[in-house]
């Protein structure tokens, strides 16, 4: 029975487990340009709950190659469970600095995702000078060049801008943000102050809560929120979203930062 409850948890609807816990980690984002406060290079490293039973590991890097920064996040389930849902998951973004008012925009967005027998392979080309953006699905042999805005991001760089300004409870953020093939518009919330106590230690942190609209990232039974320390290097220390059965819980547990 235990198993059977287990494998329903897991076996969601396109969004699948850790594909919902990698974009809620790397969607939230600013316009306010501050100084590069966190380092590079940097890794987090993080488990991943379910119903209070690990079932993973997910990891975010930034390293500086020559003129650019790459971005890479991995999920990977545990032993347990991938006896019955195999997860391996690798998402990539390389940012470069600009003249504008941004910290970094955007080159390239690599995502391939294993989830069981779902499978994705995407990539997106930047043209920021030019305002388009080239669609490629690996998988299916499409391809499409589409518009954006000014500054557009993808999920993944994203992450970073937020964590180079200076966010003010009781105020929104609104963004655009290129995914699943459209420009979205996100407001993530900025909510409270609060002090919570994780296996690193003691932490004052900022709670934000990001109005998700895109579709095939978030399983959206329910909210969505995120604690950052509140300091310079806003640093995510704990994430936590409803899914289909449950919910998710990624905690900070290591890294270089």
């Amino acid at each position: 029975m235990f198993c059977r409850t287990v494998m329903k948890g897991f076996e969601m609807k396109r969004t699948g487990f850790y594909r919902s816990i990698l974009f809620f980690i790397f969607m939230f984002v600013s316009l306010t340009h501050s100084a590069f406060a966190f380092n590079v290079p940097e890794k987090l490293i993080f488990d991943l709950t379910w119903a209070g039973i690990k079932a993973g590991t997910a990891t975010l890097n930034i390293i500086k190659e020559q003129d650019s920064m790459k971005i890479v996040s991995t999920a990977r389930s545990d032993d347990w469970v991938s006896l019955f849902y195999t997860v391996d998951d690798r998402i990539e973004s390389r940012i470069v600095r600009t003249q504008s008012s941004y910290f970094a925009l955007p080159q390239n967005y690599l995502v391939k995702i294993r989830e069981g027998r779902h499978r994705r392979h995407k990539e997106v080309i930047f043209d920021h000078e030019k305002r388009k953006a080239v669609y490629i699905n690996h998988i299916e042999n499409d391809k499409k060049t589409l518009d954006i805005g000014e500054n557009t991001l993808d999920p993944l760089s994203s992450f970073y801008h937020i964590r180079t300004m200076n966010i003010e409870v009781g105020k929104s953020v609104f963004l655009d943000i290129f995914d699943s093939k459209r420009l979205w518009n996100i407001e993530v919330q900025i909510l409270r102050k609060e002090k919570i106590q994780t296996s690193l230690g003691e932490f004052n942190t900022i709670v934000i809560k990001p109005l998700m609209k895109s579709e095939g990232i978030f399983n959206r039974k329910g909210d969505m929120y995120i604690w950052l320390t509140d300091d310079m290097k806003h640093i995510p220390v704990k994430m936590q979203t409803k899914v289909a059965v449950g919910s998710i819980t990624a905690t900070l547990v290591g890294g270089n930062y």
